[in-house]
């Protein structure tokens, strides 16, 4: 029964298999049989303590397929796939367009995928294709994105960052530095859901602290070159602004760009953000940046198969459960090592290796 489900799997990824693979010459028949002869010769897994099981495939849908941002969760899930006997499948959209990650979960479902990780940036837009998997069987987690609370969505569980909490840290942050002022708040998408929490909690946060700041959220683009005009043209408009904060790792990146670029923090200007891009940490660590906030990209990946594996093994019986991946600031004083090791773990590297460490933990 097995066979016949994966010989079906086979046909039905080989009718999707890109142009530029039949310009090649692989015909949808031969590519047909390549598949299915991947799929069988795959056949069961026994790992560690773990009984024989098929090699279970799943798949992946993320909304920004080729950022960088995602190196290190391609990597953690990888690495989980490798030890527990799984294969992944890495699809989406490159845009954020919510159709085409709607098409991607569709194909899983025909396709017969194992388990379905999607990260939920629409708050209605993925319910029916959730709804769909579950019906036929195919567990649902989100990841690194979450369906907004109240929702209807019934995916079994969300591993990520607390978004709402991370923006809230970062506002009492931004109170902190700033004090008092103008502070612009960037997001490269409104209304996503891996964005628009942070700024959500960044200005409930301000609001609360009862400080005379005057925080603003400012639209830019997912673009990189876009979104840095857009941050460049508000500081030419507004030179007073007191503080320049992202939600995302490209505004950050920018942010530290127009902050190096101005030298704006000679001028009381605070600016600071999201994830470990490289050119990020440099800011940070030649005091551009005041902070990026680091919400471990891995374990957003290796945790995801760890929880769909776990729900297979056990028939559904252990898990789902929700897992906070964590918040942590990237300051100057604690950024040499992110920029002065290369590791696989933040996406320097693709080597697997164990990162040495010394002193102190905390």
């Amino acid at each position: 029964m097995r066979d016949q489900s994966n010989e079906a799997f086979a046909k039905v990824a080989a009718s999707r298999l890109p142009r530029r693979a039949m310009m090649h010459g692989v015909g949808v028949t031969s590519a047909a049989a390549i598949l299915a002869a991947t799929v069988r010769t795959a056949g069961a897994a026994g790992v560690g303590p773990f009984p024989e099981h098929p090699k279970w495939r799943f798949v992946f849908v993320n909304h920004v397929t080729t950022n960088s941002f995602f190196v290190p969760t391609q990597y953690g899930i990888q690495d989980a796939c490798a030890l527990l006997g799984c294969t992944y499948q890495w699809t989406g959209s490159e845009t954020s367009d919510v159709a085409q990650m709607v098409n991607a979960m569709n194909a899983a479902i025909a396709g017969k995928a194992d388990g379905i990780a999607v990260a939920i940036v629409d708050p209605k837009g993925f319910d029916a294709p959730t709804a769909r998997a579950l019906e036929a069987g195919i567990p649902v987690f989100s990841y690194n994105a979450d369906a907004p609370p109240g929702s209807p969505n019934r995916r079994l569980a969300y591993i990520g960052q607390d978004l709402f909490q991370s923006g809230v840290q970062m506002g009492e942050r931004i109170v902190k530095s700033v004090g008092s002022g103008d502070v612009a708040i960037f997001i490269a998408t409104p209304g996503q859901l891996n964005l628009q929490p942070r700024v959500d909690g960044a200005m409930a946060s301000i609001k609360k602290s009862g400080a005379p700041i005057n925080a603003t959220m400012i639209a830019t683009d997912p673009t990189a070159n876009v979104s840095l005009s857009k941050i460049r043209a508000y500081y030419l408009g507004h030179p007073n602004v007191k503080g320049l904060f992202g939600t995302g790792a490209t505004d950050t990146d920018n942010i530290g760009v127009v902050m190096r670029q101005y030298g704006l923090p000679k001028k009381g200007i605070h600016g600071g953000g999201y994830d470990l891009l490289p050119r990020s940490l440099a800011s940070v660590r030649d005091g551009y940046l005041d902070f990026v906030i680091d919400q471990q990209p891995y374990l957003q990946g290796f945790y995801t198969v760890m929880e769909m594996f776990v729900f297979k093994v056990s028939g559904g019986l252990t898990g789902p459960a929700d897992i906070n991946t964590g918040l942590k600031f990237v300051t100057k004083e604690g950024v040499t090592p992110y920029l002065t090791t290369q590791t696989r773990y933040e996406g320097s590297s693709s080597a697997a290796q164990i990162v040495p460490r010394s002193g102190p933990i905390g």
